[in-house]
């Protein structure tokens, strides 16, 4: 017999009252799951703006970046103002005087460069649809203000601030950071030699021959005729014809700065040793008013090389190493490590030490053999180089100096150079010996000489006007100086 058990009314109560709070708590639980979701998508979209207005902002920071290391492509109002307007206690172009201080001296209220979407010339300039500098961030945002003005601090350059809007959004976001400049001393000619140029051999032509720029020459310079040396004229062709092409040798800037006497190895009848020169040679300037010869210093560029560049050792075999020191049985020929392999494959500044890595003597010098076809670079090399192109290197196209003088002003002329062996610098310590002809467009620089190891061996160059403001490509001009990026909201 099943007995019945009853619950009282109280036992009741109390189990719908525990089932009634079971359902409060989860409803409670359902609700803060709900709003935490409603929260995380919130902070999603909000990441996702703040990412969009950083991604814009830095946008604008990079544009001004760019604009100081090829400040034609700057609007014109601006770019004297990023162009290099002090000197250095060489006299070379920089961004700092004497004492070091920057010449951007503007402050947030009152920049040195200061772009206001607010104005319609500088809305249009900034965010036009078909013309502006940030046409193609449109479906991201649009710039409002883009300033650069004083640095907060020594040593740097300046600060340039970003401000802008997304197009989801009213709420304005500002990027600042600071600037700091990587100075190289310009280049202020094409080919420098710190010795005598030149040797009394029977040859065709001089073994250098400059195009677009000054000849400098510490000592004497031996030319075989007076023919050999081009004149100066403002009507010159602006070409990439080659002198010995020429049936009068011309150009618009070359001029030639020489330490002693011009010394003519052959004479045409009638004609004396001392006869007169073309009125763009210069010669027995020493001991006044002196050459002017650009020196980079060996500490200066061996910590740049390893910070910004590559540092690299050499044996006396001329093998090179790329880790920085000598470690047998894995050198590289200088073919192998230096070659470019086509036009843009820039290596940037190599520096190449001395062979117990200290600074140069006469006793620690290396030899580099340069016989690559095609070179892209800024090359130092603390000793001496043999170069032989085995190659007829790269055609480049090329912007000749303004036409109006040694400034940035004036018209420039697209020119067509064919067989380039070098694109940028060679500098060396020691002396640069021909085995072959070379042709080059930038500069060049030995502190020794420029030879020849047989007739008719040249290097002719057509000198880069960019290096004598200091703009070498593959080096950086300008960076972001670490830690001092900050955004803030507006």
């Amino acid at each position: 017999m099943k007995t019945v058990q009853t619950h009282s009314p109280h036992e009741q109560g109390i189990a719908l009252l525990g089932v009634i709070i079971l359902a409060l708590v989860l409803a409670l639980v359902g609700a803060a799951l709900l709003d935490l979701a409603g929260q995380e998508a919130s902070s999603a979209s909000g990441a996702t703006e703040v990412a969009v207005a950083q991604a814009v902002a830095d946008a604008a920071q990079d544009l001004v970046i760019a604009w100081f290391h090829s400040p034609h492509t700057s609007p014109s109002a601006l770019a004297a103002l990023l162009t290099k307007r002090q000197s250095s206690s060489e006299g070379t172009p920089s961004f700092f005087d004497q004492a070091g201080r920057s010449q951007f001296i503007g402050t947030a209220d009152r920049p040195d460069v200061w772009l206001d979407a607010s104005r319609s010339a500088d809305h249009h300039l900034l965010n036009d649809a078909g013309t502006g500098m940030f046409r193609l961030l449109q479906d991201l945002g649009s710039v409002q203000e883009l300033k650069v003005y004083a640095p907060s601090g020594p040593g740097l350059l300046c600060t340039v601030d970003a401000t802008v809007a997304t197009v989801s959004s009213s709420v304005r976001h500002a990027v600042s950071t600071q600037l700091r400049a990587l100075e190289i001393p310009a280049l202020r000619a094409g080919i420098q030699v710190g010795g005598n140029l030149g040797v009394p051999q029977v040859a065709p032509e001089s073994g250098a021959l400059v195009h677009w720029g000054e000849l400098t020459v510490g000592g004497d310079l031996i030319v075989q005729r007076v023919e050999d040396l081009p004149s100066q004229s403002d009507s010159a062709p602006v070409t990439g014809v080659s002198y010995r092409d020429m049936s009068h040798r011309e150009d618009r800037w070359l001029s030639m700065l020489v330490g002693g006497p011009v010394h003519l190895m052959q004479l045409s009848p009638g004609q004396s040793s001392s006869g007169v020169l073309p009125l763009n040679i210069h010669a027995n300037r020493h001991p006044t008013p002196g050459v002017r010869r650009d020196h980079w210093g060996y500490e200066q560029l061996k910590q740049l090389a390893k910070q910004y560049g590559t540092y690299v050792a050499i044996d006396r075999d001329g093998l090179l190493y790329s880790s920085g020191s000598v470690e047998p049985g894995r050198g590289v020929t200088p073919d192998d490590y230096l070659r470019s392999r086509s036009v843009g494959d820039t290596r940037g500044l190599i520096f190449i030490d001395t062979l117990d890595q200290k600074a140069p003597r006469a006793d620690n010098l290396g030899v580099v053999r340069l016989n690559t076809a095609y070179l892209e670079a800024v090359l130092v090399v603390q000793g001496h180089v043999m170069v032989g192109p085995a190659g007829s290197g790269q055609s480049l196209s090329v912007l000749s100096p303004p036409a109006g003088g040694s400034g940035t002003a004036g018209s420039r002329t697209s020119v067509s150079l064919s067989n380039i062996h070098l694109n940028g610098v060679l500098y060396a310590v020691g002396n640069i010996t021909l085995d072959r002809s070379m042709r080059v467009f930038g500069a060049v620089a030995a502190e020794g000489t420029i030879a020849t190891t047989h007739p008719g061996a040249t290097m002719e160059l057509w000198y880069d006007h960019e290096m004598g403001r200091g703009l070498f490509r593959g080096i950086p001009v300008v960076m972001r100086a670490p830690g001092t990026w900050m955004v803030r909201y507006e």
